[in-house]
């Protein structure tokens, strides 16, 4: 199920205190099937749009899909043939320890002060079974029922629930284009209640593509510091930034904050790896080894060969990095010039990551094709109807009225697909 319903829906969940449904009739003495627990959480919309866009392409039909948030790139080839290599080895037939190999733990510190500037020791880290999981247990070990958790807004999807699952509240703290979607500590400060337990940085953004100035997270971080409040900072766009400017690690910027801090990162973004599904979380020493014990009887290690893939990526240089951020930011000015100039489009540029996320407040409530849509998950299943490309809607980030464009993709393609909507948009009476 997604929130915005455009893709499958299902029962509402049922709470402790509701009869148990499961869709019998009325009055029917029929025992819940799903937990409360497990049944009021959704399925990632981005991945439900990235589904349905190459099960339309199977059946023939020429959708193009900016909905994935994963490099369009091939692996580099150094870290195919390190994992080629691993296969061979017995060693890595075997379990090893849950919380990462040993050597990738030491190589993710020393990548860690090579890129942030943050200092931290092996047992510092732990290996996830990719970013996603980092993101679970790094609230499920620090969070509480009842705390509550800033939450800047627009944000990825996985984030509030993962708070959720943790019996704790996400707090919505929205920013908008006209503040180039960087919240503000006065916001935050509003939010703040007794309650508040944590703060959720991720700068570059998914999905805006907006990376805060170093100037805010020094300002913001010691705000945290003074509120002894953990903060759980996503970096794993850390690479990802044009225009000269630079991704600045909280940890790095406010020394005081490192105790109450949890760096989440991994090699999806940075080294073309979605597939491969090798993340971590990086805090204090107390902190890991209680996320350690979670993962050893959650899913033990991850898989030794994408382990040792992932030792190659972060051991070697930024040589293919470079390149494939080079391509990146083609598309991202070509994306933008084309977004920004569709009325009804307003699309600031992005300075991070690889999405555009153009406001579409001026094409809501027009009628396009015979249709009016009134949300942009309205306009959005509208786009893919009638144009054939998929996008993801603001409403599954935290507000309608957006769009998320991907331009991980092809640049023949990238231009197709805005094409499309543009065509599209010429028929709106």
């Amino acid at each position: 199920m997604t929130r915005w319903g455009t893709v499958t829906e299902q029962l509402p969940p049922a709470t402790p205190d509701s009869p148990p449904t499961d869709g019998a009739p009325d009055g029917a003495n029929v025992p819940r099937r799903v937990s409360a627990r497990v049944g009021s959480i959704t399925e990632s919309a981005t991945l439900a749009v990235d589904a349905k866009a190459k099960a339309l392409k199977a059946q023939g039909r020429p959708v193009i899909g900016f909905g994935a948030g994963e490099p369009d790139f091939p692996t580099p080839d150094y870290i195919v043939q390190a994992a080629i290599e691993a296969c061979a080895r017995p060693a890595n037939h075997r379990y090893t320890p849950a919380a990462g190999l040993p050597a990738l733990r030491s190589a993710v510190a020393a990548k860690t002060a090579r890129d942030s500037g943050l200092n931290v020791e092996p047992d510092q880290v732990l290996i996830t079974n990719g970013g996603k999981q980092a993101v679970y247990q790094a609230f499920a070990t620090v969070l509480d029922p009842g705390d509550e958790v800033l939450l800047p807004t627009p944000y990825w999807t996985t984030y509030p629930e993962a708070i959720r699952l943790a019996g704790a509240t996400p707090v919505e703290v929205f920013a908008g284009e006209d503040q180039g979607y960087l919240v503000t500590l006065e916001q935050l400060e509003a939010a703040r209640t007794p309650r508040t337990r944590a703060l959720l940085m991720c700068s570059p953004s998914n999905p805006t593509g907006a990376v805060h100035p170093k100037e805010s997270i020094a300002r913001i971080g010691r705000w945290a510091a003074e509120h002894g409040l953990w903060v759980i900072t996503d970096e794993i766009y850390e690479h990802l930034v044009y225009d000269g400017v630079r991704a600045t690690s909280i940890p790095v910027e406010v020394p005081e904050l490192a105790d109450r801090c949890i760096v989440l990162n991994g090699v999806a973004k940075t080294y073309a790896m979605p597939g491969w599904r090798v993340g971590w979380m990086i805090g204090p020493k107390d902190v890991v080894k209680a996320a350690a014990n979670l993962q050893s009887h959650l899913t033990s290690n991850v898989a030794n060969v994408s382990q040792c893939a992932a030792l190659a990526a972060v051991s070697g240089d930024l040589t293919a990095v470079d390149m494939m951020r080079e391509a990146f930011d083609r598309r991202r000015r070509t994306i933008v010039e084309m977004l920004d100039g569709l009325e009804g489009f307003t699309c600031p540029m992005p300075q991070g990551a690889f999405y555009a996320y153009p406001s579409v407040a001026g094409v809501l409530g027009r009628t396009i094709r015979g249709r009016t849509p009134r949300t942009s998950a309205e306009l959005a299943g509208l786009i893919l109807d009638e144009a054939e490309v998929a996008v993801v809607p603001g409403e599954a980030f935290g507000r309608g009225g957006y769009l998320r464009f991907s331009y991980a993709l092809g640049d023949e393609d990238l231009v197709e697909g805005v094409t499309r909507v543009r065509d599209l948009l010429r028929d709106v009476d």
